[in-house]
């Protein structure tokens, strides 16, 4: 924990690793607030038994706070999360791309907001229960940096809040694994010490994302509209009921008697055409990341060495800076080939354990 005692802001989600974290600042004699999220109108959708908000959370984080004799507020930022997490998901999938809301979520609503809603009451700080860990770097200030647990690790979902946010965010799990924690839950008595992992997007309980789309977008949108299955030579396959059914890398919908193992390649959204391949189709080693986030404090430059981690769960591989264009996007270059890298997606660069940057996946759209 940081030395001097500090006021700390935890965010409180219910689950175990932030009740954890709470107790745990708490114990080392910090002065201890909490806040709950009110993402979005529970009487619409009140979020699944396994995702990280709703209801269920709300109440859950309420019982933890007052087992620890803890102040705790729920902030109303339901307004805030429909306009830079739910509408981004929106317009991403309409565009043919596969969002990632939690990265979202963590860089605007989650962690830079709630830090200056700390301030307000007198908080240096803001803690959160992810599995990442900030660590002061040789250059002086501090990094971020995988969690131990690299089953549990987290950072992926961090590359996109601002710098300027790491000195005064606490990550207390960092160093710990999930066992660990569970471990501590019991020993400080909170009841959620075996609560299931929070597994689902919060606002799509149920997991089925084209439902929610159909609430979002117009009935007549293209998306929903029968278009073309191709393969890469331009050869018709069959018909599809809407392209916002289909990521990259996936085999389900693209019908059978092909004679073929096919995965879906790309998605042209313009002329609602979803282009099927083979294995060898959706393997690749260029990449390019746009809307870079930078949290290392020297420039990314051509010819860096760098890893990369295309998805959650997803090893990092070997690659190289290859270009930063002016626009701030970054062409990286893999050593080896990745399958099914995915626009829309987050491009995570490490050095070592330190994430330095991060970025959303592009990808050329094929025009058939």
């Amino acid at each position: 924990m940081n030395d001097p005692k500090e006021r700390v802001l935890v965010a409180l989600s219910g689950g175990v690793d932030s009740s954890v974290t709470a107790a745990l600042l708490k114990e080392a004699g910090h002065e201890v607030f909490s806040a709950t999220l009110k993402t979005f109108c529970y009487a619409e959708r009140g979020g699944g038994a396994k995702a990280c908000c709703g209801l269920e959370g709300l109440a859950a984080a309420r019982s933890a706070a007052a087992f620890l004799g803890i102040p705790h507020t729920i902030f109303d930022v339901s307004a805030a999360f429909e306009r830079d997490v739910i509408d981004d998901f929106t317009a991403e999938y309409a565009a043919g791309r596969t969002p990632n809301p939690c990265v979202r979520c963590n860089a605007t609503v989650k962690i830079p907001w709630l830090l200056e809603k700390a301030r307000t009451l007198g908080c240096t700080a803001v803690a959160t229960g992810h599995y990442a860990q900030v660590r002061p770097v040789p250059e002086g200030g501090v990094g971020l940096f995988r969690g131990a647990d690299t089953a549990k690790d987290q950072a992926y979902f961090l590359w996109e809040i601002p710098a300027r946010v790491l000195p005064h965010l606490r990550l207390p799990l960092g160093g710990m694994t999930k066992p660990q924690v569970r471990e501590l839950a019991r020993r400080f008595g909170l009841s959620n010490a075996e609560k299931p992992e929070s597994q689902e997007i919060c606002f799509v309980p149920e997991g089925d994302y084209v439902a929610f789309l159909r609430e979002r977008l117009p009935a007549d949108h293209p998306g929903f509209r029968p278009g073309p299955i191709v393969d890469t030579a331009g050869k018709r396959l069959g018909t599809h009921d809407g392209y916002l059914s289909f990521t990259i890398g996936q085999r389900k919908g693209l019908g059978g008697g092909h004679g073929r193992r096919l995965f879906v390649v790309a998605i042209d959204p313009t002329t609602r055409t979803v282009v099927a391949g083979e294995g060898p189709d959706i393997e690749g080693r260029m990449l390019r990341i746009e809307r870079v986030n930078l949290l290392a404090t020297s420039p990314l430059v051509p010819g860096t060495a760098v890893s990369v981690q295309i998805r959650h769960r997803a090893k990092a591989l070997p690659a190289r800076i290859v270009s930063v264009c002016d626009t701030g996007s970054i062409l990286i270059e893999l050593v080896e080939t990745a399958r099914s890298i995915t626009p829309g997606q987050s491009g995570v660069l490490f050095d070592g354990d330190r994430l330095i940057a991060g970025g959303r996946i592009a990808g050329p759209v094929i025009h058939i």
